[in-house]
């Protein structure tokens, strides 16, 4: 059984024969397999880790020694801030890859999304499954498999991912102020209902599981939404699809066709159509002024 103790950067004590790596000023990546063992944590940055394949038995704790169980299905996602320490146990072979990022760069990626005071990251409960950024380690997992990876192409990609972890597991920003009249939803079902669009507004979402997380009905929900967030649902998801694909456009060197795609959108001439109406300007025009 393997049994390691961690250096400052956390790829120092993964065996290089476990997997392939890159290393980059953004941060770093590496898809990594192996069988049951155990290690001990403490990296100097922030580390994000998805499963790609199921692997039951896996046991965490941290320096008050509470031990959390659960059972890795593929996509689970674990979050550890930097300088923070854990011991991990896993009984089975385990796939996974693992991202980390300078808590420096987490900072500008946060300031760059939503102005400063939103850093913080704050780690999901075990076992849970997100299919975004499962996505993400494939994509990285499949280059990394390439002869030569691209590592402009896996800078892309880091910041895509890091993107999506500074709105999805850092302090959450405050709630638009409620309005004045009555109505709207409560600040509790407005904050969950935010939490699912915000990590799921690249797939389809409908109105009606929007409305049973608030205990609403449709028609209701969209009249309490709008008032309090003041914009309809439908506009809300096409704002933050938008806010997304501008900025891989700006960060990324992804095709606007793939832009389009991991922004929600179904093709690439949807995107532009849609930009266009609403933003006065082309896919193709974001990207020149990179």
């Amino acid at each position: 059984m393997e049994r390691q103790i961690a250096n400052e950067h956390i790829f120092d004590e993964i065996p290089g024969n476990k997997g392939p790596r890159v290393i980059t000023d953004r941060g770093a990546v590496a898809h990594v397999v192996r069988p049951p063992g155990s290690h001990r944590l403490r990296p100097r940055e922030h580390t994000v880790a998805v499963m790609l394949a199921a692997s039951p038995g896996i046991r965490v704790s941290f320096d008050d020694q509470r031990v959390h169980e659960y059972d890795g299905d593929a996509g689970t996602i674990s979050v550890m801030p930097a300088n923070s320490e854990r011991k991990v146990t896993w009984s089975s072979t385990c796939e996974k890859v693992i991202v980390t990022m300078p808590p420096q760069r987490l900072l500008e990626l946060s300031a760059h999304e939503f102005g400063a005071g939103r850093a913080v990251l704050q780690p999901p409960p075990f076992g849970l499954i997100d299919l975004r950024a499962l996505h993400l380690a494939e994509m990285l997992k499949a280059e990394l498999a390439r002869e030569v990876p691209s590592k402009i192409y896996i800078e892309s990609l880091i910041t895509i991912f890091g993107v999506h972890i500074v709105r999805n597991y850092t302090g959450a920003d405050s709630l638009p102020p409620r309005r004045k009249s009555g109505g709207g939803l409560s600040n509790r079902s407005a904050e969950r209902v935010r939490e699912l669009l915000e990590s799921r507004f690249a797939s389809k979402i409908t109105v009606g599981e929007l409305a049973a997380v608030s205990g609403l009905s449709p028609r209701h929900f969209i009249q309490a939404f709008t008032k309090t967030f003041g914009e309809s649902p439908h506009r809300y998801v096409l704002r933050l699809r938008l806010n997304f694909a501008e900025e891989l456009l700006v960060e990324s060197v992804l095709s606007i066709a793939e832009i389009a795609h991991l922004s929600g959108f179904s093709d690439q001439s949807h995107l532009t159509v849609t930009m266009s109406k609403h933003r006065n300007r082309t896919p193709r025009q974001v990207k020149q002024q990179r």
